[in-house]
């Protein structure tokens, strides 16, 4: 699974394009913290993976939109699942790390 989506990047992609179709810039400023080549980057590999589809509108200046396919779709919501986890359990778990991390 790791293989397929990546690291923390491809799964805030996915969860943000949960929302609907967004350009590169609005995906940008959700996502806080990646770079333009790591953001084109993961495009290209959830694109060729069959998770987004790249939309190109013929205008000018270009416009090109990305969104999620039937299989982004499945995969996100199971990161949304993670997410709800993670989100419900950080605190117990932040407890348990400084119980067991030893002091320097």
């Amino acid at each position: 699974m790791l293989d397929l989506i990546g690291g923390k990047w491809a799964i805030l992609i996915l969860c943000c394009l949960q929302q609907g179709p967004l350009r590169t810039g609005s995906l940008m400023r959700q996502i806080g913290g990646i770079s333009q080549k790591m953001l084109t980057q993961t495009l290209r590999d959830l694109e060729s993976d069959g998770f987004i589809e790249r939309i190109s509108y013929p205008e000018v200046p270009p416009r090109v939109e990305y969104r999620l396919t039937d299989l982004g779709r499945s995969l996100s919501d199971l990161a949304r699942t993670m997410e709800q986890w993670v989100v419900a359990h950080y605190e117990a778990i932040l407890e348990h790390r400084q119980k067991t991390t030893p002091s320097a």
